[in-house]
């Protein structure tokens, strides 16, 4: 999502021009193979962005042969974006009814996101809504599981890990479980989960590859 905002700027995240996300090292390369499992013909390779932030992706997967649109509730985020390469930016949010006004993908794509809405289901739903009959949702969020929770405090790291001061930061944390149930709530079939960043057991973050029904 970006780093947290100036303390002039309190409203949302603040992004830099070319900031590249701390995750995009372990995240990407999963999420791009994934994707090219899909082999979709050229004219079909269209995905939708929840939460682009400066939109670092959505341009590295333009570079890939995507037609991107993305859209973030950031308004700096979405100006970096416009400004950095092709795709369509907008300010929005996972909460406005997006199908409504952008259609649906083959593919949606949403990264570090699903921590910090205050309403997951709606989130859920919304996704749900923006892809067609068959297609896929790859969503990312950081790893929990007994053995990292476990390791987080007995390393007294609660409070640097679930980061109160953080303006706009974490507020779920997520299990494998948690979010397979929020998935199938909303009707996706989720066919696989990825944990990347680290070994499986104290993995950085959890990629959830999730598909709706034809």
């Amino acid at each position: 999502m970006g780093p947290p905002p100036s303390d002039d700027c309190r409203d949302e995240y603040v992004y830099q021009p070319g900031h590249f996300p701390h995750t995009a090292g372990y995240l990407w390369p999963t999420v791009f193979a994934e994707l090219d499992r899909l082999v979709l013909p050229a004219k079909r390779r269209r995905a939708f962005e929840v939460g682009c932030g400066n939109g670092v992706l959505s341009h590295e997967l333009g570079r890939r042969g995507w037609a991107v649109t993305g859209i973030d509730p950031s308004q700096s985020g979405v100006g970096e974006a416009r400004k950095g390469g092709p795709g369509e930016f907008q300010v929005a949010s996972a909460y406005d009814d997006l199908p409504g006004r952008f259609g649906t993908f083959p593919v949606v794509v949403s990264l570090e996101v699903v921590e910090h809405v205050y309403d997951p289901r709606k989130y859920a739903r919304t996704v749900y809504s923006l892809l067609e009959p068959g297609g896929v949702a790859v969503i990312s969020t950081p790893y929990h599981g007994y053995w990292k929770n476990l390791a987080i405090a007995l390393c007294g790291k609660f409070d640097s890990h679930h980061t109160a001061l953080w303006d706009h930061g974490h507020i779920k944390f997520w299990s494998i479980a948690t979010l397979t149930q929020l998935l199938t709530e909303v009707g996706f079939e989720v066919l696989r989960f990825h944990r990347v960043g680290r070994m499986a057991i104290l993995a950085k973050s959890m990629i959830a590859v999730a598909r709706r029904p034809e």
